[in-house]
């Protein structure tokens, strides 16, 4: 199908972990396909590892990248931010508007509504990634975002949803949309899709993944702990990964007397992380669809992971492996099984890795979402047989009791 080019601006708060992989890779596949792509975000959020990720993207994009303060939660400040946003994105001239995550969906929302009414036709796409999804409904702030969200589902012409809990999570939190709407998984490139050999003085275990609870590696950090409380000593593992609440795991492993067992390493690259350790360990209270779970299957690396969002999407027929999110002594039991037969569990990597690759593809993820900016814009017929709508009502009733237990730690 011939590609009309088009004018692409991405939005998101926080350039770092896997919604950034996911508009990298989106990014650089819709300006080689011969796009316009640009892309606004935070100017206070990220280590010299994401801003390196930045750095070489940005001769990728033909409009740029633009940095503005935004704030995670909602603020006054917020009203500058988006009067800066709004003028720097009204001269880029967008034919689509894309936002990621609660705050840039909200930026990129607003702004294009104003510009729509200012005679500029930018069309306005929203793909949550997990977000203001992961809160309680029952809890005020999650009545009060998922409110906001109602709101702005007017002000929306198109929704992406990373996995199938997550268009569940958000008709069952936020309710039925009426903008056009689609599931298209994150996707990895070819090369990804080589085994990782280990180190021969790998580890036992690798946590990587960003440094806050709703991530889980307080959790990791017990559950090695435990295992020592009954070995009589604890295995080796590394912590690959930075965040918010680093320095609070650090004095955990110190009181917790596991100085010479836990090694800190900050961010790496995924492939190079894997190296570290025979088995990889995302004990996560809450997700969408993980590219680290993802990376880690393609790399045929051994997997310990929990029940949570888009995961068991990923597993298949193999979700019964599996653990309980938050449940200390399930994962506990499931990291002793690892030590206790790695050869059962290298067979489970490998059958896990080949059924990944044609449903996971970076070009297919490119390819779903362009052809829906296409169709908003009346240049794409449409894709009637994957609309969200029917996608998420059906997975409602799979999904529901997970649903009830999510929450933003």
């Amino acid at each position: 199908m011939t590609t009309t080019p088009m004018r692409i601006v991405h939005c998101v708060r926080s350039p770092i972990g896997g919604i950034f992989r996911h508009i990298r890779d989106l990014a650089m596949c819709q300006s080689e396909a011969g796009h316009d792509v640009g892309l606004v975000c935070d100017s206070n959020t990220g280590s010299a590892f994401d801003n390196r990720l930045l750095e070489e993207l940005k001769p990728r994009l033909a409009l740029g990248i633009a940095r503005f303060p935004m704030q995670r939660q909602l603020t006054v400040q917020d009203l500058t931010a988006t009067v800066s946003l709004y003028k720097h994105i009204r001269d880029l001239k967008p034919d689509i508007l894309h936002g990621h995550g609660a705050k840039g969906g909200a930026y990129a929302r607003l702004i294009g509504s104003v510009l729509r009414l200012r005679g500029q036709k930018a069309a306005r796409v929203y793909c949550p990634h997990g977000g203001s999804l992961h809160y309680d409904p029952n809890r005020f702030e999650g009545r009060v975002y998922h409110t906001l969200e109602r709101l702005l589902g007017r002000l929306t012409d198109g929704l992406i949803f990373v996995s199938d809990y997550e268009a569940a999570a958000y008709e069952s939190k936020v309710g039925h949309t009426k903008a056009r709407s689609r599931i298209v998984y994150n996707g990895l490139t070819p090369d990804e899709f080589t085994p990782v050999p280990v180190d021969e003085a790998a580890a036992d275990f690798l946590y990587i993944g960003m440094l806050r609870d709703l991530k889980g590696p307080d959790l990791f950090i017990e559950a090695l702990y435990n295992i020592r409380l009954k070995n009589g000593s604890a295995p080796k593992a590394h912590i690959v990964g930075e965040g918010p609440d680093e320095e609070r795991y650090r004095n955990m492993v110190r009181k917790l007397g596991l100085d010479g067992a836990i090694t800190f390493h900050g961010a790496l690259p995924a492939r190079e992380a894997f190296k570290l350790a025979r088995n990889v360990v995302v004990p996560s209270r809450a997700e969408a669809m993980p590219y680290i779970i993802l990376e880690t299957v393609a790399a045929e690396r051994p997997l310990i992971a929990t029940r949570v969002g888009g995961i068991p999407e990923i597993f298949g027929r193999y979700a019964n492996r599996l653990v309980e999110p938050g449940h200390i002594g399930k994962l506990t039991t499931a990291m002793e099984e690892a030590l206790a037969d790695p050869a059962k569990m290298a067979q489970q990597a490998k059958n896990l890795r080949s059924c990944l690759a044609e449903t996971f593809s970076v070009d297919l993820m490119n390819d779903r979402i362009t052809t829906l900016y296409q169709e908003i814009q009346g240049i794409a017929p449409t894709d009637s047989s994957t609309p969200a709508q029917a996608d998420s009502v059906s997975a409602v009733p799979r999904a529901q009791t997970v649903l009830a237990r999510s929450s933003n730690r």
